[in-house]
């Protein structure tokens, strides 16, 4: 029995580097007969357009585009927006201050009148600003003269307000034709530039023709874009003052009928 196990295990000694070397051969054979694996696609390379392209911010388009337009013709578009902006803006911003709560004003005009007569009144009404308290106090003014004299000073009073409310929207309006005009100016000179360019050449060439159209396009659209821009504004100004003059006729007969009131009961 021990000389048969150890027959066995001289057997396994003698055969082992025969079958290590079997299974190498197989797994090199195997490793040969599989398919390559597939090589990993190479990064996208970005170019440095693309990269600009990405990185380049809203201000930095209007830029480009401002001086593909040629400056010389957008400039005056530019000083179109700007200016026109300030006055808008400036207008904004003084129908906003001339907004006046009339029905409390109303209440203290009558209040003052019950209490202390037309100069308490009066005192009600120089306090407070705005072109409503500024009507109410030449009616005010005109009041021992007669009802008659009152409305006919208010009337009067309030074309002088409503002039001085609408006081610089003919800047505007001046500015919203003019952008597009200019626009359209530095459309007619780049065409010009462009078939004399091909005049020059004797040949029609995209590359001839491509700057001058680019300037013709791009002083069309911004004279465009700054009249859309200025004429929300002046719309808005218009409702505004709309609504000012609304208020003051509404107020006005409303002051004319607490001083025919407060005539009769005294």
């Amino acid at each position: 029995m021990k000389k048969l196990i150890a027959l066995f295990m001289l057997a396994g000694i003698l055969f082992s580097p025969v079958i290590t070397k079997a299974q190498d051969e197989s797994e090199e054979a195997e490793t040969e007969t599989a398919a390559p694996a597939p090589a990993p696609a190479p990064a996208p390379v970005m170019a440095d357009d693309d990269i600009l392209d990405e990185d380049a911010t809203f201000h930095q388009v209007i830029k480009d585009k401002f001086i593909e337009g040629d400056p010389t013709f957008m400039t005056p578009v530019l000083l179109c927006l700007i200016l026109g902006l300030a006055v808008a803006l400036e207008r904004i911003i003084t129908l906003n201050l001339s907004t006046t709560n009339t029905k409390k004003l109303l209440a203290k005009v009558e209040s003052a009148l019950e209490e202390g007569g037309i100069e308490a009144a009066k005192d009600v009404t120089k306090s407070t600003k705005g072109p409503v308290a500024s009507i109410f106090t030449q009616g005010l003014m005109r009041y021992s003269e007669g009802i008659d004299m009152v409305e006919k000073s208010i009337i009067a009073y309030g074309s002088v307000e409503m002039g001085r409310l609408e006081k610089g929207l003919v800047w505007i309006s001046l500015f919203i034709s003019l952008a597009p005009m200019l626009g359209f100016m530095g459309t007619v000179i780049g065409m010009i530039g462009a078939f004399d360019s091909i005049e020059a050449a004797g040949d029609i060439s995209p590359s001839l023709v491509a700057g001058g159209i680019k300037i013709a396009l791009l002083t069309t659209v911004a004279g465009l874009i700054v009249a859309i821009i200025l004429q929300l504004f002046y719309n808005y100004c218009v409702a505004k003052i709309d609504s000012l003059v609304n208020d003051m006729e509404d107020a006005s007969i409303s002051l004319v009928d607490i001083l025919v009131k407060h005539k009769l009961t005294r």
